[in-house]
């Protein structure tokens, strides 16, 4: 049995941390090397055999483009802290210099493993009939159709720039691939420097035309070279390099880099806008003109990356044919749910039956917009408030509540003007609402709103009746197609007052009083959490099962952190999923010796925030407490965010979410790697010939139980499913 497998495998044997002060900042692992952790994590899923070939090579693009956010945001922070000499240390005791040099040394790892790994997928790809053409193995034929391709297709937006004097060096911009040329002219031998910018508004890899049913492909950047003469008529290429910039973004928008600002936020809006802080260039490039380059950008050695191989692997997501759905994951339809069907499409009349809970992307999101759009259409509907903190560009849910507003109704919208690089979208989505009539607000200066809800309230009989909806993913038809979360839809009375409190709160700032089933950061939550935990210690103390099951992006809060090592040190078992961040120490000796954490990546991408405790019970239990969030544990989610925090009580649900979700992530051994005590994280192979539970696989082969018609607490379903 593997140790994957935390819902039947015992607890390993807990070890000592000699080099690690346990007691103080040593029980805390740094945050920043912990992402890193993850995004080693997801190009692994690049190097697994058991993915198909072309979702290896969209693994490989995501790597690239959360190294590139990383270092855009996470670095450039640091890069600040320590240049204004910041040397007060992270909760894990390391210093902004420290923590820097840390994330160099695995960041230039990661980098070179990319390569690697795209040179191998490039074989196996060449071998199923996909080629990327080098310069060298074009033939007659593909020169000449480069050639018409060049002149209609990409030469009209080059902007070739010489370098001297009278031409200043131009300014690239963040992600910005460029080509330096030393040229020489033929006449009379006279050289020319000069960049290229490769313009992002054409795709990176050019088509090339079939041969024997082989698509073949070309690097633009080759297209490029291979046409200079155009460029630079009279003159020929004596050398080149590429090199593509990474530039500090605007962190104080940044929801990564909240806590930086926070730390040293006067120093951070004093600093110029858009600094290098990390430089890739093509390995060999010429001295001088690195030089050259590296001076104009202002960069110092520690900041420049030579890559052996292609610059900008986040462009490979081009190369994700959609043609080929032999390379790619099996085709799959989010299911409506049965009770929803057997309502003929009734949102209200399914919910009013009882509580539902979906879980997306297997049931559709397209339910949570059904709600929206029958509310805005049922003339019974008086009143809709909604939080909408990231859309997408045309959403249906701001459709919704616009056609609600010009229909007469009561409508509220609380949008979040700081969700990170969604920012003028919302904007225009708030301009659109206030058009057709409903009431936008903001929320506070302060804190982000990043708690997720609906509210309808609909006139049936002499009564009103409230139904809401609690989510703990956006309200983005897109992302809801591969990320996991849950959507929590209710007429309950008691969440109905609770979810007018928090609104009457967001709009009107007066503190919420009497809160019956929620709980909100930054006021209530991670107390909440704590007591919780504090709890547990006493089920375990007075001898009664002790038990947490917890999942979540991220993990980092220290208050929290040092209250799961309390209760672990009490006699209570915790067992976490934690996708991404974790600065949790597990399984050592005398701090977490019943602490187990793992984390899931496959094909869809664990979002959800989930909170099980035994209540003196163990797990699964009927008389468990379980929870549901919109927050991570982390310190700008539960300090200085509006967060919620949702019980649910109802027997369907409650079984849903502790026998069917995290008993099935937590069975998981197909995508699960388990972290051990040095914070580093371990894929425990499955042996040959032996089932490995995928819990993705599960969910898509059986439907959500409170979604189920007429299922109740006793029908969750075996955790199995059909094996390759």
């Amino acid at each position: 049995m593997t140790q994957a497998d935390f819902l039947s495998s015992p607890l390993a044997e807990p070890v000592e941390l000699p080099d690690e002060d346990i007691t103080g900042s040593g029980r805390f692992f740094n945050r920043e090397l912990s992402w890193l952790g993850f995004n080693w994590r997801v190009l692994e899923e690049a190097e697994n055999p058991k993915v198909p070939l072309l979702e290896r090579v969209r693994f490989l693009s995501i790597s690239a483009s959360n190294l590139d956010e990383f270092y855009t945001v996470r670095v450039a922070g640091l890069r600040e802290l320590e240049k204004a000499g910041n040397t007060n240390p992270a909760a894990d005791g390391l210093t902004p210099a420290e923590q820097l040099d840390l994330i160099d040394a695995d960041a230039r790892e990661l980098m070179a493993r990319q390569q690697s790994v795209w040179a191998d997928l490039q074989t196996k790809m060449a071998e199923v009939g996909i080629e990327i053409v080098a310069r060298d193995g074009l033939e007659e034929e593909d020169r000449s159709f480069l050639a018409e391709a060049f002149l209609t297709q990409v030469f009209p937006v080059l902007s070739p720039l010489a370098i001297d004097p009278a031409h200043p060096f131009p300014f690239i911009a963040n992600t910005g691939y460029c080509l330096a040329l030393q040229l020489e002219r033929r006449k009379d031998k006279r050289t020319l420097q000069a960049l290229l910018p490769i313009p992002a508004q054409i795709d990176r890899f050019m088509a090339l035309p079939r041969r024997d049913g082989t698509r073949r492909f070309i690097y633009l950047e080759d297209v490029v070279l291979l046409h200079i003469d155009s460029l630079f008529p009279g003159y020929r290429v004596k050398d080149h390099f590429g090199f593509r910039v990474l530039r500090d973004s605007d962190l104080e928008v940044e929801e990564e880099a909240e806590d930086l600002v926070r730390e040293f936020e006067v120093a951070l809006k004093r600093r110029r806008r858009g600094e290098v802080v990390r430089l890739t260039i093509s390995a060999g490039a010429p001295k001088a003109l690195r030089n050259i380059v590296m001076r104009e950008l202002h960069v110092e050695d520690d900041e420049l990356i030579e890559i052996e191989g292609m610059l900008g692997v986040a462009d490979l997501k081009e190369m994700v044919l959609d043609e080929r759905h032999d390379l790619l994951w099996p085709v799959f339809t989010p299911r409506v749910p049965e009770r929803v069907q057997d309502h003929d499409g009734d949102m209200f009349a399914a919910i009013a039956q009882k509580d539902m809970l979906l879980h997306h992307p297997y049931e559709t999101f397209d339910m949570v917009i059904r709600f929206l759009n029958q509310a805005a259409q049922d003339p019974d509907v008086v009143a809709i408030k909604q939080t909408l903190y990231r859309t997408s560009k045309n959403s249906p849910i701001v459709e919704a509540l616009c056609e609600a507003a010009e229909d007469g109704k009561s409508v509220t919208a609380l949008v979040e003007l700081k969700a990170r690089f969604d920012e003028a979208a919302n904007i225009r989505q708030s301009r659109r609402l206030e058009r057709a009539g409903a009431h936008v607000v903001y929320g506070f200066l302060e804190w982000k709103t990043h708690a997720k809800i609906s509210q309808v309230v609909r006139r049936e009989g002499d009564r009103l009746v409230t139904y809401t909806h609690w989510g703990t993913g956006n309200y983005h038809p897109i992302t809801a197609k591969i990320y996991t979360d849950l959507s929590f839809f209710t007429c309950d009375a008691a969440l109905g007052r609770d979810a007018a409190k928090l609104f009457n709160y967001l709009s009107g700032y007066a503190m919420p009083e009497g809160l019956e089933n929620i709980a909100i950061s930054p006021h209530t939550l991670k107390s909440r959490m704590i007591e919780m935990l504090e709890a547990e210690g006493d089920h375990a103390e007075a001898g009664r099962p002790a038990q947490v099951w917890i999942k979540m992006n991220s993990l980092i809060e220290p208050d929290i952190i040092d209250a799961l090592y309390r209760a672990s040190q009490r006699g209570v078992r915790i067992d976490g999923v934690i996708r991404g961040i974790c600065g949790l120490r597990p399984g050592v000796k005398g701090l977490s010796e019943n602490i187990r954490i793992k984390s899931i990546v496959g094909r869809f991408l664990e979002h959800s925030r989930i909170a099980c405790f035994g209540n003196g019970h163990g797990l699964p239990h009927a008389k468990a407490r379980v929870f549901i969030s919109s927050a991570d544990w982390m310190g700008r989610n539960l300090n200085r965010r509006v967060e919620t925090l949702v019980e649910t009580t109802n027997p369907t649900v409650k079984a849903q979410i502790v026998s069917q979700i995290m008993a099935a992530n937590l069975a998981d051994t197909a995508q699960s790697w388990v972290m051990g005590p040095n914070g580093h994280f371990t894929r425990h192979p499955v042996p040959e010939g032996e089932f490995s539970f995928n819990c993705h696989r599960f969910f898509m082969e059986n439907p959500s139980l409170s979604g189920r018609g007429s299922a109740g607490a006793k029908d969750v379903p075996t955790l199995t499913h059909a094996d390759d």
